[in-house]
């Protein structure tokens, strides 16, 4: 069943309570489809009225805000030892290559590396512990992820809701042109993300070992 027809069945309170659980617990370190769920369930807001979007918004922007300051003291006090637990617990995801990756990014822009990583896959379930992990001053990973939170999950849910209820009304009319277009985007989406992971990989690969450097105060 599709997230979104699974999300049809149960009340408005859950979807609301299951967006901020799904994305607290993503931005705490835990690989989980929290974009997935809140694009499901911003389109949903924009098909039943009984799903406030105002509402939907501040719980995924309360989830991201919330699960990343956890995840973020979670990494101060595991340090190293917690991404290699992660990377047995999570290979895919916790790999060597994705940390080494993730690392370079906190350690080149700091707090722009938390804002910005808050749009990004990889780096928003990093951006809390890794950052711990690399002693990141918590006022300044405070105001990079309270921002970056709103302007994601707050910025995605106007976004979807907006462009769900001027879609809805034209696929009605062109129905099968749309399942095209979303079938192409979808497919060149899935090969540009895997284009530029091989890239990452390849790159953490020749690059040479070395220590990693804590974030300045």
């Amino acid at each position: 069943m599709h997230v979104q027809e699974w999300l049809e069945t149960i009340p408005a309170v859950a979807v609301y309570v299951l967006v901020g659980v799904v994305i607290g617990l993503e931005s705490l370190g835990i690989p989980l489809p929290g974009e997935i769920v809140l694009v499901s369930s911003a389109l949903l807001a924009s098909q039943h009225g009984d799903i406030d979007p105002y509402v939907l918004g501040a719980c995924a922007t309360a989830g991201a805000i919330i699960g990343d300051s956890i995840g973020y003291a979670i990494g101060r006090r595991g340090g190293r030892p917690l991404l290699a637990w992660l990377g047995k617990k999570f290979p895919k995801h916790f790999s060597e290559a994705n940390i080494g990756l993730a690392e370079r990014s906190f350690q080149k822009w700091g707090m722009w590396a938390v804002f910005f990583g808050r749009f990004i896959a990889l780096l928003r379930i990093f951006a809390g512990p890794l950052a711990g992990v690399l002693h990141m001053p918590y006022w300044k990973f405070l105001i990079a992820n309270v921002f970056g939170g709103i302007l994601w999950a707050g910025g995605t849910t106007a976004v979807i809701y907006s462009v769900g209820i001027v879609a809805e009304a034209w696929l009605k009319r062109f129905s099968w042109l749309g399942l095209v277009l979303a079938v192409l985007i979808g497919v060149a989406s899935m090969l540009i993300i895997k284009n530029r992971a091989k890239k990452a990989a390849a790159e953490q690969a020749e690059a040479p070992e070395r220590e990693p450097v804590a974030v300045a105060d």
